[in-house]
């Protein structure tokens, strides 16, 4: 497999977009040692807010997938800039938190939570395996269904 992280989601058919830029007064990442911290990332299409709803409400199980998987790849972009589009610096995603905008009574966050996972680890591989956290919320930033963050881990 390629050590490039733009390449391998070429390879699933899927563009990996330019970071987006803070919406307020954060940075996109932190590098601390051996972990990089990328902030929240919604789905975004041409730079503007997609998915905007809730869960249990205005958007079904599938797009609220589509969302997190939208947003995991603005995540990818984070990391891919962290790391000059070199994955043999990545050593694996620790944690993925996946915040998602739902009713009160929806309860299939995880579900939804999988459309992040399963790009996650379609392209990273074994390095994509994470531990998750799956949370429904009230409302996100913009009005999007679904916001994710993750830790990974990189080489010393």
């Amino acid at each position: 497999m390629s050590d490039s992280l733009r390449q391998r989601v070429q390879a699933l058919g899927l563009t990996l977009p330019t970071p987006s830029q803070p919406a307020a007064n954060y940075i996109n990442y932190v590098i601390s040692q051996n972990q990089l911290f990328v902030s929240g990332q919604i789905p975004m299409v041409d730079g503007k807010p997609a998915y905007v709803g809730r869960l249990g409400e205005s958007l079904s199980d599938e797009e609220g997938a589509q969302a997190a998987e939208l947003a995991a790849l603005g995540l990818l972009g984070q990391l891919s800039h962290a790391l000059g589009d070199d994955l043999s610096r990545l050593v694996r995603i620790l944690r993925l938190g996946v915040f998602i905008a739902s009713s009160g009574d929806f309860q299939r966050q995880s579900g939804v939570a999988n459309g992040a996972s399963n790009l996650l680890v379609n392209a990273l591989g074994e390095k994509g395996r994470h531990v998750r956290t799956a949370v429904g919320v009230s409302s996100l930033p913009a009005g999007v269904a679904v916001e994710v963050d993750a830790i990974f881990e990189l080489q010393p």
